[in-house]
């Protein structure tokens, strides 16, 4: 097995490994401590049934179930399915989109969220549209000048799921009271530590954030739109262009992630688990649902 940056970039590949086999344990305390570093890891060439995904998502951390049961795998509710295909009913596959997606951190809106993530590619658009993009936020804490650090310090975002459900147009519709019960608005701390290395990383996400406590609307936007761009400047950005067989996994508390558009006509399938990962390995954030977080 060999752990190497990939392109000079943050992001790391695994190599030697065949996560269908199972994962001795002396390489996965390797792995691990690699995820930890790194915030995201790469294997190519991989070959998983929904079984062995939840199997190996298992190795990293507990898996979890999330909100939207509409998108999940009827045989694995664990597997959440995206694509933009539809079965033989002409019913769509799991989560749609062809276009492109913001700046984001998955489960941002919910107050302890889930934070690491496993993403599997099973079909992959042939003109290599589709690609993801990751930056890790503590590189990006540790370039930020010292006037944004000294605005974010003590500061807490306020986050909605409503903001992220008018990014998903025709899907707003199927969203259900229950699920709008499930995740209110949060106010989570903008800066975190590490639990391991001490070092600091923002907690960030522009598509479901709409404040920021103690400061007015456009004075938080301003500020917001800053800490992105500070952000993702292109030597801070992992680019994956996926291949078939591709697993990658990342760390939602210290890394933002988009992904460009891609042809409708272009197939693609992906399959993704939600990942609760180990406190004393990972930043866990704590945030507080609105009802008991004072809004500016």
């Amino acid at each position: 097995m060999e752990i190497k940056p990939i392109d000079g970039t943050f992001a790391r590949e695994v190599t030697g490994v065949s996560l269908w086999n199972g994962v001795p344990a002396d390489q996965l305390e390797q792995i691990r401590n690699a995820w930890t570093e790194s915030g995201v890891l790469v294997f190519r060439r991989q070959a998983l049934s929904e079984k062995e995904i939840v199997e190996v998502t298992a190795m990293f951390g507990k898996p979890h179930l999330v909100h939207r049961t509409d998108w999940v795998s009827p045989e694995h509710p664990e597997v959440i399915l995206i694509s933009n295909m539809k079965d033989q009913d002409d019913k769509q596959i799991g989560m749609p989109g062809t276009n492109d997606v913001e700046w984001h951190t998955d489960q941002s809106y919910v107050a302890n969220p889930a934070t690491g993530a496993m993403l599997y590619g099973v079909e992959i658009p042939n003109d290599g549209g589709g690609s993801t993009w990751w930056t890790n936020m503590r590189i990006g804490y540790d370039e930020l000048p010292a006037d944004l650090k000294g605005q974010v310090t003590g500061k807490r975002a306020i986050l909605s799921y409503l903001k992220r459900l008018a990014g998903y147009n025709e899907q707003a519709a199927k969203v259900t009271e229950e699920m709008l019960r499930k995740t209110p608005p949060v106010a989570q701390p903008i800066v975190y530590s590490h639990p391991l290395t001490g070092k600091k990383s923002l907690f960030l996400d522009p598509s479901t954030t709409i404040g920021i406590e103690g400061m007015a609307d456009d004075a938080a936007a301003a500020l917001i739109d800053k800490l992105v761009a500070a952000c993702t400047q292109p030597h801070q950005v992992y680019k994956h262009r996926w291949q078939v067989g591709d697993v990658i996994l990342w760390d939602n508390a210290c890394t933002m992630h988009r992904r460009d558009e891609y042809e409708s006509r272009q197939r693609r399938f992906l399959k993704r688990t939600t990942i609760v990962l180990p406190e004393a390995r990972h930043i866990i954030p704590r945030g507080q649902k609105l009802e008991t977080a004072v809004a500016a």
